[in-house]
């Protein structure tokens, strides 16, 4: 199958693997980009076709493809961050993220959603953004929605997703189909781990090429260490090459000197490399109000094959507990439901020796559901702060709240009842002490006694937000409504960290459009000319 990224290599795109570094090197361009994901694949697009000599920074490897061959030991190590296996400060939290060219969005499941206009009423009232309401983000989310292809899925769901959806009609629950960016999908189910057929429509496929073919750089395998300050003003970026593996540093650096600077390393890296510069911040806002979906998981035993790891991955949902609780009420979740592969569901899985081992034995017939619980609208869900370990590497603290754990239970509790609507035999909620119940009474009943304890109720997340979030006062906001940060007159950041809360959906297209907006402003600002559209 062709590769089109390697054909583009093949036709002199600017592509360097600082892990094949000799020497230092300085770049100097227009604009500097750090991070190639969601944020920073759409601005590179938008900047490098209005005119801009654009540099990509990306700490992590390009695999293309060709490289992705379907399998976990494969993709963890080489496209996550800290292999699938990043914590929070008191490992109580499993954090999946990319970190590869592209990002996330190389290998996450293609869920697409607009930010929920819940959501935008929420930071219109509590953070001033007037500006971000449905009405005014809609040409952008229209944007990104012909740029990416983010539509209905139209083929009939996987059992895992299907067994949702018909759990959710007998119960009376609110369900509905999901959209998702891709093309031409060969319905494989292997999202997580890159696409092979390049039918994802990745930052990775579409807008990185867009901006090498435009004239712009990608650096890979290079991390940014540090920003150097010179009064309100960032002079230049500088970084280190990574070895192959990507776990060691180089004896080599790269300084990236630019006129305006985008960060877009996600709601982890971006606020930690404002702290290791040393950015300005005297409302102490960065890396605080941090934000996870803390996800909790309850896995099922149906007495045929459900095979959850073959087909489209998320596909049906469920917001009848985001809809039905006030936004700053009890913690409400969305419902989804995961793939299913060997080393994803065991890790996560509860238990271990013959009882874990009896568990994967039935790994064909297990059925799993997610609740992404909403976090950010109560005084009492302030979320975590990005902090700096002592080799500066970042870390997200991130206490879990007794309102958080109440969301926890009365999660677990609504997945249950579905999970026996749908057939279960046997239903396990993701906790150290649950050996699985037979009936929806012996669950209500289990569930009410599990101790609510770190460690022992596992809970996960793929969502990171916050960090550097928008506001219109700047007592309440490190950057504002534009993602200009405050105090910094060139710097613009672009990813999920901008988010004052989380939003109780998956992110990926709300940092599109988001990044789709400001990025256009931004090139608008350097150019004195109308910002072109996304192709």
């Amino acid at each position: 199958m062709r590769d089109p990224f390697l054909e583009g290599m093949g036709s002199g795109w600017q592509v360097i693997d600082a892990s094949a570094l000799v020497a230092d090197r300085m770049l100097e361009v227009d604009v500097a980009i750090v991070g190639s994901g969601a944020g920073g694949g759409i601005a590179a697009e938008i900047l490098a076709k209005a005119g801009l000599k654009v540099a990509i920074v990306e700490e992590g490897p390009l695999k293309t493809s060709t490289d992705f061959r379907m399998r976990e030991a494969d993709a963890y190590p080489q496209l996550y961050q800290e292999s699938a296996a990043r914590k929070t400060k008191d490992k109580a939290i499993n954090i999946l993220q990319g970190r590869c060219v592209g990002g996330s969005t190389t290998v996450n499941w293609t869920s697409s959603f607009r930010t929920p206009a819940t959501t935008l009423a929420h930071w219109q009232r509590e953070f001033g953004l007037k500006d971000l309401t449905v009405e005014g983000l809609s040409p952008w989310f229209d944007a990104v929605d012909r740029r990416l292809n983010i539509r209905y899925w139209d083929i009939s769901p996987n059992e895992n997703n299907k067994l949702l959806r018909e759990a959710a009609w007998k119960q009376g629950v609110s369900v509905a189909p999901m959209r998702r960016n891709v093309k031409g999908c060969w319905n494989l189910g292997y999202c997580g781990m890159g696409c092979p057929t390049n039918a994802k429509q990745s930052m990775l496929v579409t807008t990185i090429p867009a901006a090498l073919g435009a004239g712009g750089v990608l650096a890979h395998h290079l991390r940014a260490e540090r920003l150097l300050l010179q009064g309100d003003r960032v002079e230049a970026l500088e970084c280190v090459a990574m070895q192959p593996a990507g776990i060691h540093a180089l004896p080599y650096r790269v300084q990236v000197r630019a006129k305006h600077f985008v960060l877009a390393a996600g709601a982890i890296g971006s606020p930690a490399l404002l702290l290791r510069s040393g950015a300005p911040d005297p409302s102490r806002l960065l890396g605080r109000r941090t934000f996870l979906h803390p996800t909790t998981v309850s896995s099922a035993l149906m007495d045929h094959e459900v095979r959850g790891y073959a087909g489209a991955p998320q596909t049906i949902y469920s917001d009848h507990y985001l809809d039905n609780v006030a936004v700053d009420g009890p913690m409400g979740y969305k419902l989804e439901v995961p793939p299913m592969h060997p080393v994803l569901f065991s890790t996560t899985l509860q238990g271990y020796g013959e009882a874990h081992a009896r568990l994967m034995g039935e790994f064909a017939n297990a059925h799993a559901m997610l609740a992404l619980l909403r976090d950010g609208f109560h005084p009492d869900s302030p979320g975590g702060s990005v902090q700096l370990g002592d080799n500066g590497a970042p870390v997200l603290d991130y206490p879990i709240t007794d309102f958080v754990w109440d969301g926890v239970r009365r999660s677990w509790l609504a997945m249950a009842e579905l999970q026996f609507a749908a057939g279960a035999k046997r239903v396990y909620v993701v906790h150290e002490q649950c050996e699985g119940y037979a009936s929806l009474d012996e669950a209500k009943a289990g569930i009410a006694q599990l101790p609510l304890k770190n460690q022992l109720a596992r809970v996960v997340s793929a969502h990171v937000m916050g960090g550097c979030g928008m506001a219109a006062d700047e007592k309440r906001g490190a950057t504002d409504a534009w993602g200009r940060y405050r105090g910094l007159a060139n710097l613009t950041v672009c990813d999920g960290s901008l988010f004052p809360t989380s939003i109780g959906a998956n992110p990926q297209q709300s940092v599109y459009g988001l990044a789709a907006r400001n990025a256009s402003r931004l090139a608008e600002e350097l150019t004195k000319q109308p910002a072109p559209a996304l192709a």
